[in-house]
């Protein structure tokens, strides 16, 4: 076994992840499965008036919030009477990199300027890539991105290439591969060899830096309505976005803002699939991350994942990949906002939520990203029909993910489909007792651990958790 083979940097990864991020995960660790999430968060040393000050020192963070009243009016005229809530839209393209990310790649680019690191390094086929890009090129340091790029044909999503174009223009070197389990072993290499810190998405720093967003949200919605949100909508994907949204909502007061998590559903593709990569149009936001990172956090690229998604929705729902293609086009046309795509998923779902509150209500989307030629729906659509995948327009629920993509004809035919919680609870407490060790048993502060990631009672989780094994504890 050679030193830079799969399988010794894979044996070594764990001392690699630590000394990329200089966080001492075992020191957090208080049972067989528990560990003390806050003191995680909380000894970071940034708490959300902090973030906002480094924040500000770059221009991140202070986007404008944007009432969508064309959007609103369409959404009444569909509406039963009375209904169809404010819609309002953070708009975060006004970011450096046009993007939410930038909020998480400040603090990390911060903190490894810090504490001297040379370089940053991050692992992402997204706009936190262009994020940490540009967050290093104003702090003076040497950046690498990991890129999952394309299938073994050689063919690329156009989102992916453009995000590498936008990568490079900030001055940082991009590693493209193929879709597979490489991503993780050169990834590692890279820490390995350069000493870089990994400017993870799934680090406490990553996720604090999105605190700023939901705290903006909170007061700006405050300041205009005279009250805190009603909804605020996520696109979900790995969990970060939802948590640190929902994380600074609570800091500034609205604890009864309820929060709901949004996906394209993209069910029956698998995302490692060399066959199934090219048979999706969105690279984030869409049920091949959200659901597998909802029912268990930590399959991240650190030990202990910041982002805990199932502690902080109230509700989680799917949308089509036409809905949000024809949302896309509904806030270009009636807006004069060419945003997108991902940010477009919880607009499309905020559309449907609209129209079931009353009009006083106000539903805030919190996030829009920049777009550009590869971000286009247009070079989606093409790259689907390249694929052999059917576009036409219709009943969006006719879709199938990976054969066809079905765009509305009239705005009265979007629609979510709500996951059930409850289900989602039992999957992630399923893959919490195949991570026990075997033999041992389940400690009162891991019962009480459970209880906090699944927002059930204690009691409730041991009666799932019985019928999960056929045990009684």
């Amino acid at each position: 076994m050679t030193a830079k083979s799969y399988a010794a940097i894979m044996d070594q990864r764990a001392k690699i992840m630590r000394a990329s991020v200089d966080i001492d995960y075992e020191q957090y660790t208080t049972g067989k499965l528990a560990f003390d999430y806050e003191r995680l968060m909380t000894d970071t040393g940034y708490g959300v008036e902090t973030a906002c000050a480094v924040q500000k020192r770059t221009s991140v963070g202070d986007t404008p919030l944007v009432e969508l009243k064309n959007i609103t009016e369409l959404a009444r005229c569909v509406s039963s009477s009375g209904k169809g809530a404010r819609i309002f839209v953070k708009d975060e393209a006004a970011n450096p990199s046009g993007s939410f990310k930038d909020r998480r790649a400040s603090l990390s680019v911060h903190e490894a300027s810090k504490r001297g690191y040379a370089g940053v390094s991050a692992a992402t086929s997204g706009n936190y890539g262009a994020a940490v890009a540009s967050q290093a090129a104003k702090a003076g340091l040497r950046c690498i991105i990991v890129q999952e790029a394309f299938d073994s044909k050689g063919i690329a999503q156009p989102e992916i290439a453009e995000k590498t174009r936008a990568c490079e223009a900030y001055g940082a070197e991009v590693l493209r591969l193929s879709v597979g389990p490489e991503l993780f072993y050169m990834f590692l290499r890279v820490l390995k060899d350069t000493g870089y810190f990994n400017a993870s998405l799934y680090t406490p720093y990553s996720v604090l830096g999105i605190e700023t967003l939901g705290y903006e949200i909170a007061l700006q919605v405050r300041e205009i309505a005279g009250a805190f949100p009603d909804v605020v909508i996520a696109t979900h994907a790995g969990g970060g976005n939802l948590t640190g949204t929902a994380r600074g909502l609570r800091k500034a007061g609205a604890v009864i803002t309820e929060v709901i998590a949004a996906s394209v559903d993209l069910s029956g593709l698998h995302m490692a699939s060399d066959h199934d990569f090219n048979r999706k149009s969105f690279t984030t936001g869409h049920t091949g991350f959200s659901m597998p990172f909802t029912t268990w956090p930590d399959r991240a690229d650190v030990p202990r994942n910041a982002a805990r998604a199932l502690r902080y929705m109230d509700r989680f729902v799917t949308v089509t990949q036409g809905e949000v293609f024809y949302t896309t086009q509904l806030l270009a046309e009636l807006e004069g906002l060419e945003r997108g795509p991902a940010g477009n998923t919880s607009l499309a779902a905020a559309f449907v939520i609209a129209q079931e509150l009353d009009q006083e209500q106000i539903v805030v989307v919190q996030e829009t990203e920049y777009t550009g030629a590869g971000k286009h729906p247009l070079a989606q659509l093409n790259l689907a029909r390249r694929m052999g995948i059917e576009v036409r327009r219709g009943d969006p629920r006719d879709s199938q993910p990976g054969q066809s993509i079905v765009i509305p004809g009239h705005p009265s035919q979007l629609a979510v489909v709500d996951i059930d919680l409850e289900g989602v609870r039992r999957s992630y407490l399923q893959n919490a007792i195949q991570r026990l060790p075997q033999g041992e048993r389940l400690l009162d502060i891991d019962l009480a651990f459970l209880a906090e990631e699944t927002r059930l009672s204690q009691t409730h989780v041991q009666e799932i958790l019985n019928e999960l094994t056929g045990k009684t504890r």
